[in-house]
C-alpha cells in the first residue's frame, strides 16, 4: 500500500510486515553470508529479492505472475538479480544455497509435497527459510492441514495472492513432522507479532496513540514469555530448516 498508494491505512499490518521482514533477514543473514544463491519463491513485487540483492546475494526471483517482472525490475537498483516465471513444481531450477518462502505454504493445497519440492532445491547443506500465519493464534480457525482426510479438494483454490486464499495455518508439531517428511531439520522456530502490534480484537486505535518504541518493546515482551503463551498469542512464525538428505 505504501508502494501504490503512498500510505499504510492499517498500522497492524505495517507493524506485521516490519517484524517479518527482520526476522526473515535475520535469518537468511545468520546462515549465508553474501553472495550465496537464493530462490525467493512466489516473490511477488519481490521486497525481500530486491533487499537481499541489496545485500550482495545472488538472487533468483520467482513468481507465477510473469506481469510482475517489469515491475521489480522497475524498482531495482543495485545486486543481482534472475527471473524465472512460473510454478516451482514444473520449473527446470539448479538448486540453491538457501530457498526463501514467506508466506507462501499455507497457499498451497499440499504444503507436505511442496516442502519436498523446496527440499529439492536446496543444496545438501544448504537452508531453507520459512514464514507464515502461526495456526495456534487465537483467532484462527482454518483446519490443520493434519487433519484434513483429502486435500486434493483445495486444488482449485490454491496458489492465490491474497489473504482470504489460505487453505491450512500450520501448527508447531505440524512444521516440526512436514520438516522431518521433506529431509529438513529445524534449526531455529521464532513466534512474533501478538495481537497489539497487529491491531487485532480492536487494538488499532492504540497503535495510532502509541510511540513505536513502545509497540516494539511490547513486541519485545510478548517474546520472552513461556511457549505455551506465545502459541497462542501471535500471529506469525519464522523457521529456519537445513536440508539433511
Amino acid at each position: 500500500m505504501l508502494e501504490v498508494y503512498g500510505e499504510v491505512s492499517c498500522r497492524g499490518y505495517a507493524y506485521a510486515y516490519a517484524n517479518r521482514r527482520r526476522h526473515t533477514l535475520e535469518l537468511v543473514q545468520k546462515v549465508s553470508k553474501p553472495g550465496a544463491t537464493i530462490l525467493d519463491v512466489a516473490a511477488a513485487q519481490g521486497n525481500f529479492s530486491l533487499a537481499l540483492a541489496e545485500l550482495g546475494y545472488n538472487v533468483t526471483w520467482n513468481d507465477l505472475r510473469e506481469e510482475l517482472v517489469d515491475y521489480v525490475k522497475l524498482k531495482h537498483e543495485q545486486g543481482t538479480i534472475h527471473f524465472a516465471t512460473g510454478n516451482i513444481f514444473a520449473l527446470d531450477l539448479p538448486q540453491f544455497d538457501l530457498v526463501l518462502i514467506t508466506e507462501v505454504i499455507e497457499h498451497v493445497a499440499h504444503p507436505d509435497q511442496f516442502l519436498r519440492r523446496v527440499a529439492e532445491l536446496t543444496k545438501p547443506g544448504g537452508y531453507v527459510v520459512m514464514t507464515t500465519p502461526n495456526g495456534e493464534y487465537f483467532r484462527n480457525r482454518l483446519p490443520k492441514f493434519s487433519e484434513c482426510t483429502d486435500p486434493s479438494m483445495f486444488d482449485s483454490i490454491q496458489f492465490g495472492p491474497d489473504a482470504e486464499d489460505h487453505i491450512f495455518l500450520l501448527h508447531l508439531d505440524e512444521v516440526h513432522l512436514l520438516a522431518q517428511k521433506a529431509g529438513l531439520s529445524i534449526i531455529e522456530t521464532r513466534l512474533f507479532t501478538n495481537s497489539l502490534t497487529n491491531g487485532h480484537i480492536k487494538l488499532e486505535p492504540l497503535l495510532k496513540l502509541l510511540p513505536r518504541t513502545g509497540v516494539n518493546a511490547l513486541e519485545m515482551f510478548s517474546g520472552l514469555l513461556p511457549l505455551a503463551i506465545q502459541r497462542r498469542i501471535h500471529t506469525s512464525m519464522a523457521s529456519l530448516l537445513a536440508r539433511t538428505t
